[in-house]
């Protein structure tokens, strides 16, 4: 009986830890009312020809996201707004503190977030906390129609408001979807190469940061 009881109050502390770092990294994000940034995406999909692209990215609070482009851009389907949905709606999980890991010199924290609704579109996310820093060094989600994405995040000049410079994606080859106009590397008239690569890698470089400048709402319209 005493050791159940002790196994809750871990169990209790490991929580209240985990939703501590989680407030902490939210708070910083939320010092963003808006940006505007430059990207320069470099993809590697296997079968898939695709040149670097160059993006504009627009965001404003609370889940306005918008990228423009004139080549073609591969990205995850919600890949930007998934993360910091899931950690603004405080219901929708429990917080669990998993662990340290040492990324990049870095000892982080682990944390698992477990949705309250098992019929929602994320199955699972882990998040990895820089605590001197407050801000995520690596995160996995897990949902249902992109299958497991693993993004890795550096750091630079807007450290400060969680805005990383560079971002590293993995993503499911089985789960992803090739856009329309995308040319699919397969000789037809021969057989069809077997691929033996499960992910694929997406590289994001962020220049020109423009924060807190106020962005109108119809950037956001089609």
């Amino acid at each position: 009986m005493i050791r159940a009881i002790l196994l809750l109050l871990s169990f209790s502390l490991f929580a209240q830890d985990a939703n501590k770092s989680v407030v902490q990294v939210l708070a910083r994000m939320n010092k963003v009312r808006d940006y505007k940034v430059d990207a320069q995406i470099k993809s590697d999909i296997p079968l898939i020809k695709i040149m670097p692209a160059k993006a504009t990215i627009y965001f404003k609070q609370p889940e306005k996201f918008r990228m423009i482009t004139k080549g073609i851009a591969i990205l995850p389907k919600k890949g930007f707004t998934d993360l910091t949905a899931l950690l603004k709606n405080k219901a929708a999980y429990n917080a669990l503190f998993t662990g340290y890991e040492v990324i990049e010199g870095i000892k982080s924290e682990s944390i698992t977030l477990l949705p309250t609704d098992d019929s929602g579109e994320i199955v699972l996310a882990k998040i990895w906390v820089d605590p001197a820093a407050d801000v995520i060094l690596k995160s996995q989600i897990t949902s249902r129609s992109n299958g497991t994405v693993l993004s890795t995040y550096v750091y630079g000049p807007e450290k400060a408001f969680g805005l990383p410079s560079e971002l590293n994606i993995t993503v499911d080859v089985k789960k992803f979807k090739i856009p329309k106009g995308v040319v699919v590397d397969i000789n037809r008239t021969a057989v069809a190469p077997v691929n033996t690569r499960k992910t694929g890698q997406i590289r994001l470089s962020l220049t020109n940061y423009v924060i807190n400048q106020g962005i109108e709402d119809k950037i956001f319209k089609d």
